[in-house]
C-alpha cells in the first residue's frame, strides 16, 4: 500500500484531470488498494480515505470531490455556483455530472464501464459520465453533452477512459439486439465469435459514436483495457474468479488548468 495515488492522462485535455487505477490507497484484501466505490462493501472509512487521497491530488478537500450513486440512467447533474453540495454518504442518482465552477472536482466510478471526461474548448465547462453499455445506449453521453451546450461550451473535447477493451468484451445476441434497437448502425461495433450468439462489442468505440453524433470531434481513446490490465479494478475479471467483490476506480476532471 502506498499514499501515492497513481493515476493517467489524455493528450487532448488541458484541465486538471485523472484516470486513476487500482493503485496507491489504503484498502485491503478484494479491494486494494484504491478502491473509490461508494456504493462498494468496502470498509467506509477505508473508502472515504482513498478519495481524501485523490482529492489531494487535485487540492480539493473531500467534500468538493463529488461523486454519485450510478444506477445505468441518463440522469446528468448539474453543479452551479448555487447548488448545495452533498457529502458521500447522501449521494443522489445520476450517471453524469456538469459544472462551470472551478473549486469543484468531478467524478465518476467505474470497473469495466467506460468513465468519460469532457471539456470545452475554454476549459471553463466540464462534465464526466459512467457509460457501461445500458447508460450508453440510454443516451448518458448525449445528455451530459447537452447540458455542457446548454451552458454555452463549444469545441467541446472528450476522453474514454479505462474500460473493458474491444477485444475482451464478451457479449450474447440478447444484449447486441437491444443495441441495434437503439442505434440503426449499432452493428457495427459488433464482432462475431465461432460460439453460437456470441459476440465481441466495442465499448470504447461504440462511446466514441455516440459522441460524435452530438457534434464531439475530438475524442481520445486510451489503450486501456480494464479485464486484461491487473492495474485496474474490473467486475467481469472478478466474476471470472468466481464472483468475488471488487472495486472501482475513479476518473475526475476539474475546471481549471491543467496543474497538477
Amino acid at each position: 500500500m502506498t499514499d501515492k495515488p497513481q493515476f493517467f492522462r489524455a493528450s487532448i485535455m488541458g484541465v486538471a484531470h485523472g484516470f486513476f487505477s487500482r493503485h496507491g490507497g489504503v484498502s485491503t484484501g478484494l479491494y486494494a488498494e484504491l478502491n473509490g466505490g461508494l456504493m462498494t462493501e468496502d470498509r467506509p472509512e477505508n473508502v472515504r480515505k482513498n478519495r481524501q487521497l485523490m482529492a489531494k491530488v487535485f487540492d480539493v478537500p473531500e467534500s468538493r470531490f463529488l461523486g454519485v450513486r450510478q444506477i445505468h440512467s441518463r440522469k446528468v447533474i448539474l453543479v452551479r455556483e448555487s447548488t448545495p453540495l452533498w457529502s458521500a454518504i447522501d449521494s443522489p442518482e445520476a450517471d453524469g455530472l456538469v459544472t462551470d465552477c472551478p473549486d469543484v472536482v468531478l467524478t465518476v466510478a467505474t470497473a469495466d464501464c467506460a468513465p468519460v471526461l469532457l471539456s470545452s474548448d475554454d476549459g471553463k465547462i466540464v462534465g464526466a459520465a459512467h457509460a457501461g453499455w445500458r447508460g450508453a445506449v440510454g443516451g448518458i453521453l448525449e445528455e451530459t453533452v447537452d447540458m455542457m451546450y446548454s451552458l454555452g461550451a463549444r469545441g467541446i473535447r472528450a476522453v474514454i477512459g479505462p474500460c473493458i477493451g474491444p477485444t475482451s468484451y464478451e457479449v450474447s445476441s440478447d444484449m447486441r439486439d437491444q443495441v441495434i434497437s437503439h442505434y440503426a448502425d449499432g452493428g457495427s461495433f459488433f464482432t462475431s465469435l465461432p460460439q453460437d450468439n456470441q459476440f465481441l462489442f466495442d465499448l470504447p468505440g461504440f462511446c466514441k459514436g455516440c459522441l460524435e453524433g452530438k457534434g464531439v470531434d475530438q475524442i481520445e481513446i486510451l489503450p486501456l483495457d480494464t479485464l486484461a490490465d491487473q492495474r485496474f479494478y474490473s467486475y467481469r475479471r472478478a466474476m471470472q474468479a468466481g464472483g468475488e467483490a471488487t472495486g472501482r476506480q475513479i476518473s475526475a476532471i476539474q475546471a481549471r488548468p491543467l496543474t497538477i
